[in-house]
């Protein structure tokens, strides 16, 4: 019998990375799982790989995430497992953020992670409890130059996580992942345009490598299952010991925005 046997789950930019990456876990684990994305085509694809539902939403819309989760938990028949794990990234000098693009970044990470509370708190107390897990970043924990918007949602989001702890024992346990660096769409891109960061990255973490998102979709069956039975309100770090020297890209500001800033 998988960890997660009986759990109906659902999963917020399931599409890529670590979302499509727990996705598939939780389906081995036993669980019904919808996958939830803005990239329709790519849900779809996770969705049918694994036996899944997939539904479009933007997590930043109230509307179309509420519709979504409904959907969901109609499909599976109610819900009991949540990871709020959608997200979007960028950098830039604290004065130069475009206030759209600082929107944005807190619109996804932040208000998304709300959002989904808010959609699915009532359908998970209606099927008996569960387990809410959502997607911190070790940039909540140490910040690094050029990242203010992301930091500070992802510092929210840990926030949020112990009030919504406190609110919602002992019926639903909730949690946060703070992943480090991990070989997603995301951090890609920023390895590819240093590449050189590539090889400090491995030498700095104590692991001796740059994370898969199967590292990080592990502590989250974990953290649902019932082997976790008494952990809660907790933000628990997934970075290969990276951040025991300092914050996880630390210095890359000033690769990318030379000269006074």
């Amino acid at each position: 019998m998988g960890l997660l046997e009986g759990q109906r789950a659902l999963v917020t930019g399931g599409a890529s990375g670590i979302g499509r990456a727990t996705a598939r876990r939780m389906a081995e684990e036993g669980a019904r799982v919808a996958v939830v994305d803005i990239d329709a085509d790519g849900a779809r694809a996770v969705a049918d790989e694994i036996g899944a539902s997939a539904h479009h939403a933007d997590v930043s819309s109230p509307e179309e995430l509420q519709a979504a989760v409904e959907a969901a938990a109609a499909a599976m028949g109610g819900l009991s497992v949540v990871f709020n794990n959608a997200g979007v990234g960028n950098l830039s000098p604290l004065h130069e953020w475009d206030p759209d693009e600082w929107d944005r970044l807190v619109r996804v990470n932040l208000t998304g992670v709300f959002l989904g509370f808010r959609a699915a708190i009532p359908l998970m107390r209606a099927s008996g409890g569960g387990a809410i897990v959502s997607t911190s970043s070790i940039s909540g924990t140490r910040p690094a130059a050029g990242e203010a918007p992301y930091a500070a949602a992802k510092a929210g989001v840990a926030a949020i996580t112990a009030s919504a702890a406190l609110e919602y024992g002992p019926a639903i346990r909730v949690n946060a992942v703070a992943p480090g660096m991990i070989r997603t769409a995301l951090t890609e891109p920023l390895l590819q345009f240093i590449p050189h960061e590539r090889e400090r990255f491995e030498q700095s973490t104590p692991m001796a490598r740059i994370g898969e998102p199967e590292d990080v979709a592990d502590v989250v069956v974990f953290l649902c299952s019932p082997m976790a039975r008494f952990v809660t309100g907790q933000t628990v770090v997934v970075d290969g010991g990276l951040t025991l020297h300092g914050s996880g890209v630390d210095g890359i500001l000033r690769q990318l925005f030379p000269g006074p800033s």
